[in-house]
């Protein structure tokens, strides 16, 4: 099913027609999806402030909970008991922002989708003159800007701040409009238009906006709402070093990830860095400390393979991420995986040069031996678990 196909149908499921042609408006005109985690205290204040901002308007609400200890989900099916407008949809198994956002937008037949956090940051007030916005100028995305006139970052820190301004800078080189805030969580996107890019998602990470922006195939109808960035009141921030890398993520697969999978991007990147480590310890024993030229290579080798398992483990596979006793197994698979990788290499090569250029027989060599260090350790040393 094409994309106009995709858009057609949710026209159907939003609209009904009678039979005297008479279109009747659907029951609900927003929706507005909040992913939680462990946002049990922050939830009626949202309920709250949706219901003072959204006065006039049909709407619903949507917690999507990963499953958070705290207690989330319950506290939202106790609110939702006495208000049809409140659902949960609680997900057991797996997490993620983006995910969670996208299963939000696709459980509801409104024909305009918000989407904003639960901590309270997002100012709801915006909300109708978001929603006017994109039904008046028929857009497919308005987003809350802390970055246009009139809207301001708050008392961001200032790494958080520069952070922000760097990854909204590479965001407009995958997104198909320009924006001043593409790293916004904030905004309301136009049912049809979600319904033409949600097959070409890569839900993965924190950033959905850039998502939903650079899955495009054509140009982008956006308008920016500016707003003031409030501080989180109750509860814990999300934000770390798991956030960089997700965006991360994100950027190389809306790049390249049609002819390379990102996950073998990454571990291509680490292995880049292990021949620096490798090319270090090599001189520090061999030219520094006058060891044997074998001795000093075979310890950087080591080192070497040691050092890209531990970055691999943190960045490249980190939602399978190795610990205790499993980390020390997946070391000795890992290794054990490479030193075939090595031979496979050294035979591979050594056998294309007697009809190619050295260069080309090592590059093709080192080729051969990458995918199969991936691939290996992909099915053993980072095997999914099982939920």
């Amino acid at each position: 099913m094409n994309p106009t196909q995709l858009s057609a149908e949710a026209d159907e499921k939003s609209t009904a027609i009678m039979e005297d042609g008479t279109k009747l408006e659907p029951a609900i005109e927003l929706a507005v999806v909040v992913p939680t985690f462990n946002e049990r205290e922050n939830v009626p204040a949202v309920v709250a402030g949706l219901e003072a901002a959204l006065t006039g308007i049909q709407w619903e609400v949507i917690f999507v909970d990963d499953y958070s200890p705290d207690g989330t989900a319950d506290r939202i099916r106790e609110m939702a008991s006495t208000d049809r407008r409140i659902r949960v949809l609680e997900r057991i198994g797996r997490r993620g922002l983006s995910s969670a956002c996208i299963e939000g937008m696709l459980a509801t037949p409104a024909p305009y989708i918000a989407v904003m956090d639960a901590d309270m940051q997002h100012d709801e007030s915006i909300l109708p003159g978001m929603l006017e916005r994109i039904k008046a100028s028929h857009l497919d995305v308005v987003v809350g800007s802390r970055k246009a006139a009139g809207g301001s970052m708050g008392q961001f820190a200032a790494d958080r701040v520069w952070l922000s301004n760097l990854g909204s800078r590479i965001s407009r080189l995958v997104c198909h409009c320009d924006i001043s805030d593409p790293m916004s969580g904030f905004f309301v996107v136009d049912r049809n238009y979600f319904f033409e890019v949600v097959r070409r998602l890569t839900g993965r990470g924190f950033k959905i906006l850039v998502d939903l922006l650079a899955s495009s195939q054509r140009p982008v109808r956006t308008a920016e709402v500016p707003y003031h960035f409030r501080n989180r009141a109750r509860g814990e921030s999300k934000l770390d070093v798991n956030v960089e890398l997700e965006y991360l993520f994100l950027l190389i697969d809306k790049v390249i990830g049609n002819f390379v999978p990102t996950r073998f991007v990454l571990f291509a990147m680490v292995g880049c860095l292990g021949m620096f480590v490798h090319l270090a310890v090599l001189g520090f024993l061999y030219r520094g400390l006058n060891h044997t030229f074998a001795a000093s290579q075979a310890t950087a080798t080591y080192v070497a393979m040691t050092s890209n398992f531990l970055i691999n483990n943190v960045v490249t596979f980190r939602d399978r991420r190795l610990r205790g006793k499993r980390l020390i197994g997946g070391l000795f698979t890992f290794c054990a995986a490479c030193s075939v990788g090595a031979l496979m290499n050294v035979s591979f090569a050594n056998f294309l040069h007697r009809s190619l250029p050295w260069y080309l027989a090592g590059v093709l060599g080192t080729s051969i031996s990458s995918v199969w260090n991936y691939g290996v350790n992909t099915v053993l040393t980072w095997r999914r678990k099982r939920a």
